[in-house]
């Protein structure tokens, strides 16, 4: 995934950059400040960028693909198997409650439950700067 910003302030090895705001932004809140004039990134500054230049930020496709596989598949993944262990396990434990209320409500906890664990582990992530965007190039 290649994007094209402008550099808006360089800090050591990393630099914000301003790109075009997409569609997608306006449900993201990972690391980046959403504005009417773009979203602002923070990248590696790999390719020494100086503010005002315009560059090439790349993400890295698997990074992409592990960052969408922990917002959105463990939570599903986990509504399904909280649903199904509601069912089976807490009957046992809730013996004169509806058994497909006891579903709903083990499916949406163990859904929140991954849902703030993905949140937390995020966070530990976006400081890690192998998962960081990387200017790979100065336009102009």
């Amino acid at each position: 995934m290649e994007e094209v910003g402008i550099v808006k302030s360089v800090e050591g090895v990393t630099a914000k950059v301003l790109v075009e705001r997409k569609s997608a932004c306006d449900k993201c809140r990972e690391g980046c400040h959403v504005s009417d004039a773009g979203a602002l990134i923070e990248a590696l500054n790999i390719a020494k960028a100086k503010e005002g230049q315009k560059v090439k930020v790349v993400f890295k496709s698997y990074t992409y693909l592990k960052g969408t596989i922990l917002v959105y598949g463990l939570p599903a993944l986990a509504l399904i198997i909280g649903a199904v262990l509601g069912k089976e396990f807490l009957p046992r434990i809730f013996s004169g409650a509806d058994p497909d209320l006891l579903s709903a409500v083990g499916g949406f906890g163990l859904f929140i439950l991954t849902v703030i664990a993905a949140r937390l582990f995020s966070l530990r992530m976006e400081k890690n700067t192998e998962y960081k965007p990387v200017i790979e190039e100065i336009i102009e």
